[in-house]
């Protein structure tokens, strides 16, 4: 057979489509998400500070770091991250040097922590960027060592959105719109007003308002506001249901016997819902029959919608704590039960040493397991809420936009 020879317009047409394909290429890239990101990850990964020997009883501000795209400390694997503007900075806990940072040509809805347990065992910082005025949507998944990007998806979020992180998912808040993802953002879980409906009727009150949203042991509680219904409900859904993210799997759906309701938590048994009128807890099994009812020494205010549909709770050794504004509660992390309250309190408490520590005027309080006051080590700070964290010895507390870093100072 005589071998095949090369024509002029085989060559010509060769050409025609490698310069097609060069030209969308550039085009993707000039309009495309690298175009216009700025990756400095960094060049050893982070390392963790030493762990706290015990509670001090002086400490010293050692940095502060702008993070308006923050309402709490980002602690993630041995980083604190801060977020402000269009930056994500991943910075050494003693020092809050720059080690690493990501930024876009748009600014951040917000920055949170989330899957402890993926790769590498260094958990996912969680970068969510705006996309025009009206949509939170671009939503990248940095290490929290390196500051290497793991993954991205485009969820559907409205701005003023919170991710609130438990296990294996996390959870994107709305007032009209849910949206659940595991650790590579692949969405497990879309609740409420789907913006693009691919299945009909799946959803089971897409008309109802979220007013508030907890997640815990893969179950996603919401308070819903449905029109026509003269009291708020309790609804309790998988995040991850064998029927796939467009049709939810629903616990139960329960209305509640009042107005004003705010969800406070769930755990693998319960869930915890608060009312005023008088203030009271809620408790309602995961069949939805309430099992408890508990009075709240809390004055009502601190019982309103919270801000991104959210409570300020945190969550260790088996057992929650819950900031309603005026004061801290801690609750059995299993059945939800109060344990405590702590009066005149600024923000949730956190685990330090082998105590608790609660932010209050003037100060951080030191508790016993049992709530009890030890003493108070001061801090000067403006007034206002306060968020705390820990990394090591370090503590970290956000004020408004900004988080500072404090020392012990007689290690």
């Amino acid at each position: 057979m005589r071998p095949e020879r090369r024509r002029r317009g085989d060559v010509v047409a060769a050409v025609a489509l490698t310069v097609v394909l060069i030209g969308v290429t550039a085009v993707l890239w000039v309009t495309g998400d690298a175009a216009n990101t700025s990756s400095r990850p960094a060049a050893e990964p982070i390392t963790a500070p030493p762990a706290a020997a015990a509670v001090p009883t002086a400490v010293t501000e050692v940095w502060r770091a702008q993070s308006g795209a923050t309402t709490a400390p980002v602690v993630a694997g041995p980083a604190v991250v801060t977020g402000d503007g269009d930056l994500v900075v991943g910075r050494d806990a003693l020092t809050g040097d720059e080690r690493w940072s990501y930024e876009r040509d748009r600014p951040l809805c917000t920055v949170a922590a989330g899957f402890p347990r993926a790769d590498e065992g260094t958990g996912r910082v969680l970068a969510l960027y705006a996309e025009g005025s009206q949509w939170c949507s671009e939503l990248t998944a940095l290490r929290p060592d390196t500051g290497a990007r793991a993954a991205a998806s485009n969820p559907d979020m409205r701005p003023g959105t919170r991710l609130l992180a438990s296990g294996s998912s996390v959870v994107a808040t709305g007032a009209a719109y849910l949206e659940v993802m595991r650790s590579d953002l692949v969405k497990t879980l879309e609740y409420g007003a789907v913006p693009v409906v691919v299945q009909g009727k799946a959803q089971p009150r897409p008309q109802c308002t979220h007013a508030s949203t907890a997640i815990g042991a893969d179950r996603l509680g919401v308070v819903e506001r449905c029109p026509g219904e003269g009291s708020d409900r309790l609804s309790l859904v998988a995040t991850d249901g064998e029927k796939g993210a467009e049709e939810p799997e629903v616990d139960f759906s329960v209305p509640l016997p009042g107005t004003g309701a705010v969800i406070v938590a769930v755990s693998a048994e319960r869930v915890a819902v608060a009312l005023p009128g008088p203030p009271r807890l809620l408790l309602y099994d995961h069949a939805g029959q309430q099992v408890g009812e508990n009075p709240l020494d809390v004055p009502e205010p601190d019982l309103a919608d919270p801000p991104g549909g959210a409570v300020a709770t945190t969550t260790f050794d088996h057992r929650i704590t819950w900031w309603t504004g005026s004061r801290t509660i801690a609750l059995d992390g299993r059945d939800l039960t109060p344990q405590w309250t702590a009066p005149d309190a600024l923000g949730p408490a956190v685990p330090y040493a082998d105590e608790l520590l609660v932010p209050v005027p003037g100060g951080l309080r030191a508790l016993g397991a049992d709530g009890a006051e030890l003493r108070t080590i001061p801090v000067d700070r403006p007034p206002g809420p306060v968020r705390l964290a820990t990394l090591g010895e370090m503590l970290l507390e956000q004020r408004g936009g900004e988080v500072v870093a404090l020392r012990p100072a007689n290690p």
